[in-house]
């Protein structure tokens, strides 16, 4: 075995990322799912190839089941997330990848936080960024202490968040003038300002939340999942503010998304929206949105 599989592999991962981004998890999840085990395990256990091929599987592998994990997750499969991403680390770990290591780490810590384990997010993040930090990738820096940030925010340690903010600001900077990874391609400035936005909100202060979800919009085209979640955010931070029509005009534009993404992450950010809306139900505007939200919730939940 070559270098032929392991290219094989890279480009069905990239094929699969693009319709997880667009269409969300549940669309290609299965498809990845069988792809690991009838084509790629097998080409692990076989072990007949140069160290320098090894090293390059293992790391296309890696990136593999970091994305079948997020496949999981975004589904709300998240025991069968955390061990595709355990296992992603592992194989990172034994060909000494700190910095794919470190992403995955990365990604764990995501999960962790929107489930709300605000100590478990902040630790892995803080791992991750150690990683990063010894792999020299100022990018995956700025990557793990936006998370770490969001897992202070989730505590309620404000002080500890925005400096973590401040550190993630000043790693991106110096990471615009230097070459990053491949699989680090999606960590842009809009993808940075989104997680500005949550810890904002989290921390209560929804004017810069809003100031940081408006940013997040400024996205490349192809990840429709992600424009739904930072407009679904927008319009949770000008709900909060009492700015009910353009919440209720912004979460419309969302759910004009949601019809074509399988994920269950689009239900939680559209219920969050939901609740938050809820003071001001007396508005006919509100009461639509909200009828429209329950019926993509009842639609996707009976699929």
């Amino acid at each position: 075995m070559g270098m032929t599989e392991v290219q094989t592999i890279r480009e069905m991962t990239q094929t699969f990322r693009r319709l997880d981004n667009r269409f969300g998890g549940g669309h290609a999840r299965s498809a990845v799912t069988n792809y690991v085990a009838s084509d790629v395990l097998p080409l692990l256990r076989e072990g007949r190839y140069r160290e320098s091929v090894r090293r390059e599987l293992s790391a296309a592998v890696a990136e593999l089941n970091q994305l079948a994990g997020w496949m999981a997750y975004d589904v709300g499969d998240v025991d069968s997330g955390r061990r595709h991403l355990r296992n992603a680390m592992h194989l990172c770990q034994d060909v000494g990848d700190d910095a794919l290591a470190g992403e995955m780490l990365a990604g764990m810590s995501q999960q962790a936080a929107f489930l709300r384990s605000a100590a478990l997010a902040t630790d892995l993040a803080r791992a991750a960024k150690d990683n990063a930090k010894r792999a020299g990738v100022p990018a995956l820096v700025s990557e793990s202490a936006v998370m770490e940030a969001h897992g202070l925010a989730l505590a309620n340690d404000a002080h500890g968040c925005v400096a973590a903010l401040r550190e993630s600001e000043q790693a991106f900077a110096v990471a615009e003038d230097r070459d990053r990874p491949e699989w680090l391609a999606y960590f842009d400035g809009a993808y940075l300002a989104a997680k500005f936005g949550h810890c904002f909100r989290e921390l209560r202060r929804p004017a810069e939340a809003e100031r940081f979800a408006r940013r997040s919009l400024d996205m490349i085209d192809g990840y429709d999942r992600g424009r739904l979640f930072n407009l679904a955010l927008l319009a949770s931070s000008l709900a909060d503010q009492r700015k009910v029509e353009e919440a209720c005009e912004t979460g419309l534009a969302a759910l004009h998304l949601a019809a074509d993404v399988r994920s269950v992450r689009k239900v939680t950010y559209l219920i969050d929206l939901s609740h938050r809306l809820a003071p001001f139900r007396a508005e006919p505007v509100v009461r639509m949105l909200e009828e429209q939200i329950g019926l993509l919730v009842q639609r996707d939940r009976g699929a």
